[in-house]
């Protein structure tokens, strides 16, 4: 499932309490979360080296200290496609506390390009589409943009945050500066790239995996990516919509917490995951940017974090 490789394919962090980094001319002092924390990831002393070589960009994040187990291109800005569906949900979840909330389907998210309620791979529509002017919950629609990735659902989501897909990316723009996350901007709630705009919108696989870590907060998220299919009513019982779960790996790791898959031309095969060790104490996040081995790459990474590391 791993290999030995070069030492320079793994980045190790000391214990230190503080990190000292480099913007510009300006050093400041950010605080290392693991120094909070009860258990600390320490290498074994004969750890392997890791390397996914199929992936473009990677980390591996111990959830609770906020360490980096293991980097490749980890700050390099990329597109990140429908991985952006996370932090949709997230901001779903801080801004909306009741679920059952209904949402209008407008024109704009029906017509959206890509998987949709209805259309689980684009171009191919095999079961019932939302409708304009159709009301749904924003459970069912956090379920479909989460399960299903379906892009209606997210600008659903999105245009009743901020009015406008416009207005929600910049209330996420603003959330991404409050929780530190220095190589992101977000044009869509969906992750589809505006047509001639598509180097505006991008992110790294470490400020993924930081949001991934916030969005831990939310168990209702992760609940959802755990669903394998669903059917769901509108809220007037007229349409019954049927959507399935992209995570292949659901019933094959029994310490998986969730995953959000995502794709586009110039994001590549992209996928964030979550699984505890045995105990079910200590959680790792993996995230892997365009990765045509994406499912393999992530059980490679999950195995060598828990055969790796001890938790002290």
């Amino acid at each position: 499932m791993f290999n030995l490789f070069r030492a320079d394919t793994i980045t190790r962090f000391p214990q230190n309490t503080f990190s000292l980094n480099q913007t510009e001319n300006m050093l400041y002092v950010k605080e290392d979360r693991g120094f909070a924390c009860a258990f600390v990831p320490e290498f074994k002393l004969y750890a392997p080296n890791l390397s996914i070589i199929s992936a473009h960009a990677s980390v591996i994040v111990d959830a609770d200290s906020g360490r980096i187990l293991y980097e490749k291109n980890a700050n390099e800005e990329r597109q990140i496609a429908s991985l952006t569906k996370l932090f949709t949900a997230t901001l779903v979840m801080e801004k909306i506390k009741n679920l059952d909330e209904l949402v209008t389907i407008d024109e704009e998210a029906v017509y959206a390009e890509g998987t949709r309620v209805g259309c689980p791979r684009s171009g191919f529509c095999n079961g019932v589409r939302l409708h304009v002017g159709e009301q749904v919950s924003v459970r069912n629609l956090l379920k479909s943009a989460l399960m299903n990735s379906a892009n209606d659902a997210a600008i659903a989501l999105g245009k009743h945050i901020g009015k406008t897909q416009a207005g929600f990316a910049h209330i996420m723009n603003a959330r991404a500066q409050e929780l530190g996350l220095q190589h992101s901007h977000f044009c869509t709630p969906s992750g589809l790239e505006p047509d001639g705009r598509e180097k505006e919108c991008y992110s790294s696989a470490l400020d993924i995996a930081k949001i991934t870590t916030h969005a831990l907060s939310f168990p209702e998220i992760w609940e959802m990516t755990r669903i394998e299919k669903e059917t769901f009513f509108s809220a007037d019982g007229k349409y019954e919509h049927e959507i399935f779960n992209t995570n292949r790996l659901l019933g094959q790791l029994p310490n998986l917490v969730g995953t959000k898959t995502g794709f586009t031309p110039l994001a590549g095969y992209s996928l964030l995951a979550v699984a505890t060790d045995e105990s079910k104490t200590h959680k790792v996040v993996a995230v892997l940017l365009d990765d045509p081995n994406r499912w393999q790459s992530v059980r490679s990474m999950f195995d060598w974090s828990f055969q790796s590391v001890d938790w002290k």
